[in-house]
């Protein structure tokens, strides 16, 4: 099985009734850039969730720069854009993945299995001349209820008590450079959780962009498939859902996200860091 799909087949089933198009496009560093992106263009037929706004609470002191929405206020979003558990949705977005792959993690979370993201970004799908509009589409209200699968997420005590489990890995998603503590330019504080291993999110894309065949993950993931779990981490639980998502095409089915990430484990000055790399 397959989350991710081509454009040619989006391109002839996004017209199905049954089928509902989200455009994620999202710049960690400007909130406003995606919504204006989507409103210039965007796929036809393609509903626009905000990952700060919809996707996202509001931080506090602990939890991380992201925590996870309200779900009750997800499936509000979700109803308002014509989803309910019997649409099949595809994501899409211009960033590598980030926002179409934290949108697909949630709705897993949500009980949604039924959800996709596009294999390439927005900017292929209009180089390779596929339909664009700026017309705003106003679906039909459904229903949607949240059928949430706890064992998707994994919490900051759970997180200690693996420390150093021989058989529980943690993948850190950020660059090299964040990991090994050389240079941080989000967060206050440098380097990663202890026994964490280094997997950098865009190495899931080939060059050009595009995701890589399931075989190529196996094969990226390959120092992963002994382990019993996999706990995927990132700054704020936004690109270490592309490692989940890599990872489950990879057929590691045991991973789970921790969504506060290196900025909720940071807000804890007590908790260890670590800065030396770590090897399979």
């Amino acid at each position: 099985m397959s989350f991710l799909v081509s454009s040619e087949w989006l391109d002839e089933h996004r017209r199905d009734e049954h089928v509902r198009v989200v455009d994620c496009r999202f710049e960690l560093k400007d909130a406003a850039a995606g919504h204006e992106a989507y409103v210039k263009d965007h796929i036809p037929g393609a509903v626009f969730i905000d990952v700060d706004k919809h996707l996202s609470a509001q931080a506090g002191t602990h939890g991380g720069r992201h925590p996870l929405p309200d779900m009750d206020f997800f499936a509000q979003v979700l109803s308002e854009r014509g989803i309910d558990m019997q649409t099949t949705v595809v994501a899409y977005d211009d960033q590598g993945g980030m926002g179409a792959a934290r949108f697909w993690w949630l709705m897993q979370y949500a009980g949604h299995t039924n959800t996709y993201v596009l294999d390439r970004s927005y900017t292929h799908w209009v180089k390779e001349g596929f339909p664009t509009t700026e017309e705003i589409p106003t679906p039909l209200m459904k229903q949607m209820k949240i059928d949430r699968e706890p064992n998707q997420l994994v919490h900051l005590e759970e997180v200690k008590q693996q420390l150093r489990n021989e058989h529980v890995a943690l993948v850190d998603a950020r660059s090299y450079e964040r990991y090994a503590g050389e240079n941080e330019e989000v967060d206050a504080v440098s380097g990663h959780i202890p026994g964490a291993y280094h997997y950098f999110w865009k190495d899931v894309l080939r060059e050009d962009g595009t995701w890589k065949s399931q075989d190529e993950l196996r094969d990226h993931f390959r120092g992963l498939e002994g382990f019993d779990e996999v706990i995927s981490y990132c700054g704020s639980g936004i690109t270490a859902c592309v490692n989940v998502l890599g990872m489950r095409e990879a057929g590691i089915e045991q991973v789970r996200l921790y969504n506060g990430s290196w900025s909720d484990w940071i807000s804890y000055p007590d908790l260890p860091i670590e800065k030396e790399p770590n090897t399979l």
